[in-house]
């Protein structure tokens, strides 16, 4: 088999079991950040700092374990970036912290939060302006704020960082053809989305001030949570598959137990949250829940979505209890635990995923991957161990699937008919300043002369280019 071949072997593998059916044998997708250093003969510092190694230690980990799909980086945060964008918030490897540790997120405190408590309304009527004139001058060492005289540093920063941005994220077209060509492997995932509680508890007022902020102005977080939706979602619609083919990948941090208790999931969590998945959903895109942490209080509330709309990936939740609660609506992966795979030893490991294909696996629909993503610790022997026993016990017999074909999930009969059910962001309202839009086109003409010739040209021209300003600073949120 050639690596064309295998190539589509893997990716119809891959998509029948996201589309909660049986492939022929199920499909092999580590998450496997740190680890790639370990296996390639890197070191955490260089894979942090130096995006071509983690693009070159991924594929060398694919190439030796021949898995049907990976993340072509799953060291995601690129600290040359953080660097040059001054960032806070990242501890470096080599920089402060050993460069023996991977990259660190730092929260900051109470007192230092990067939105203030009284902040509120000023991110609810325009959260791109808030983001670019109140957050990044607080989360960047170089920049400086509206009204404050600009410096040599600022000016550097913001060019020197938008372009490492265009660089980086230009490079994984290439990482994804090589993926293909030379180790027959599917890019597991595209596009980024967080649920608009989780922007706000991870990089504006931070844990601690949000949960404050739920006990003093509970209103005022939902309707933070309301603005930033149409934003996340057009982030989450413009970096997604444009075949439909792999989901989106949502990383869920803090809507979950013990973070906030099950009456804050309903009333904020999740109204905020459903309807974006439902409009990824309209647009053929299924969604990766990454559901880090326990979620098995809300297993029951995902039931609403759409069936196979989305993929749920079991952390520390007991796979065989989500098993039992969703298998019969959507494909799942992962619950191999982190631990097991890190400090267990081989037999050990054997005898677990021998378990989980028995049970969880039996009649398609699952996806094998460790609960978290894996870091340095993550045993190279207990992974081959995992990948063999898929390899030889993962296999369904012949005659009791069809042949897999990459059809989308979205493009299923049943599918289809769900898509144009479902409400989506329809009928909300819609935000002062576009989705997309940093500088709107019709602010812009008003302070240009007479405009001859094609004003539909210039107008094109202007958002297209005013559109790196928007991704910017929205990718700098999400993505770093």
């Amino acid at each position: 088999m050639n690596m064309e071949q295998r190539y589509q072997a893997s990716l119809n593998r891959y998509i029948t079991a996201m589309r909660n059916e049986k492939p022929d044998r199920v499909p092999i997708r580590p998450f496997v950040a740190e680890f790639t250093a370990k296996y390639a003969g890197f070191t955490c510092q260089e894979v942090a700092h130096d995006y071509t190694k983690a693009f070159e230690a991924a594929l060398q980990t694919a190439k030796g374990f021949e898995w049907d799909a990976v993340v072509p980086n799953m060291v995601y945060v690129w600290t040359g970036l953080a660097q040059a964008a001054g960032l806070r918030y990242y501890g470096i490897p080599g920089i402060g912290i050993p460069h023996t540790t991977g990259f660190n997120y730092i929260e900051p405190s109470e007192d230092n939060a990067f939105m203030k408590a009284d902040e509120y309304d000023a991110l609810i009527a325009d959260p791109t302006g808030f983001l670019y004139n109140t957050w990044l001058p607080r989360v960047s060492t170089e920049s400086v704020k509206p009204g404050a005289p600009s410096t040599y540093r600022h000016s550097l920063a913001l060019v020197k960082s938008a372009m490492a941005m265009l660089s980086y994220f230009y490079a994984f077209g290439p990482q994804v053809a090589r993926l293909r060509s030379e180790a027959g492997t599917v890019s597991a995932i595209a596009g980024i989305f967080k649920a608009p509680f989780d922007i706000l508890a991870d990089k504006l007022r931070g844990y601690v001030g949000l949960t404050l902020d739920m006990h003093t102005q509970p209103q005022k977080v939902l309707q933070a949570c309301e603005a930033l939706m149409p934003h996340l979602c057009h982030v989450g619609l413009t970096t997604a598959d444009p075949a439909n083919l792999v989901p989106i990948g949502f990383w869920m941090h803090r809507g979950c137990v013990p973070f906030i208790n099950p009456r804050q999931f309903a009333s904020h969590y999740w109204p905020t949250l459903k309807p974006i998945i439902e409009e990824f959903w309209k647009h053929g895109h299924q969604t990766l829940f990454y559901a880090e942490g326990k979620w098995k209080h809300h297993l029951e509330t995902f039931r609403e979505l759409p069936d196979r709309s989305i993929v749920f990936h079991c952390d520390q939740d007991d796979i065989f209890h989500v098993h039992q609660k969703l298998h019969d609506k959507f494909a799942l992966s992962g619950g191999i635990p982190n631990t097991l795979l890190s400090f267990g030893k081989p037999d050990e490991v054997r005898a677990f995923c021998r378990r989980v294909l028995k049970e969880v696996a039996a009649n398609g629909g699952y996806i094998l991957d460790a609960g978290a993503i894996m870091q340095d610790d993550t045993s190279v022997e207990n992974l081959r161990a995992m990948t063999e026993t898929a390899l030889e016990y993962g296999v369904y017999s012949a005659g009791s699937y069809s042949p897999p074909t990459a059809t989308p999930p979205a493009d299923l009969p049943s599918s289809r008919a769900s898509r144009q059910q479902v409400q989506g962001m329809a009928g909300r309202p819609q935000p002062a300043v576009r989705p997309g839009v940093c500088f709107p086109w019709e602010q812009r003409v008003k302070e240009l002369p007479e405009i001859t010739g094609s004003p539909e040209l210039i107008r094109r021209v202007w958002e297209d280019i005013d559109a790196f300003g928007n991704l910017y600073i929205w990718q700098l949120l999400l993505s770093f």
